[in-house]
């Protein structure tokens, strides 16, 4: 799914023209941004959540060359799905 299909499907769901759903959307990508920007956790009970982690800088290797490089540290979004969301995948629903 794209978000041009998540745009429909959100406002056939909410009864909303699809300008409508598309505001919203944004809207509520803008503020999980915000939010993650600042350092800030998001937690969407049954869904899951989402959270800013810091990686360690590395040693790695250029797959093209053989050689080692320096991997610099860097923040990364994490994503940690919630029970609800965890079971409902499984069983297949």
């Amino acid at each position: 799914m794209n978000k041009a299909d998540l745009v429909k499907t959100i406002a056939n769901k909410a009864k909303l023209n699809q300008a409508s759903a598309g505001k919203a959307l944004e809207t509520m990508l803008d503020t999980f941004k915000d939010t993650l920007k600042k350092g800030s956790k998001i937690q969407l009970i049954g869904f899951g959540s989402f959270e800013v982690a810091k990686r360690a800088a590395r040693k790695g290797v250029n797959p093209q060359t053989k050689k080692p490089i320096n991997i610099a540290a860097k923040k990364v979004v994490k994503f940690k799905p919630g029970k609800e969301l965890k079971e409902m995948v499984a069983k297949g629903k």
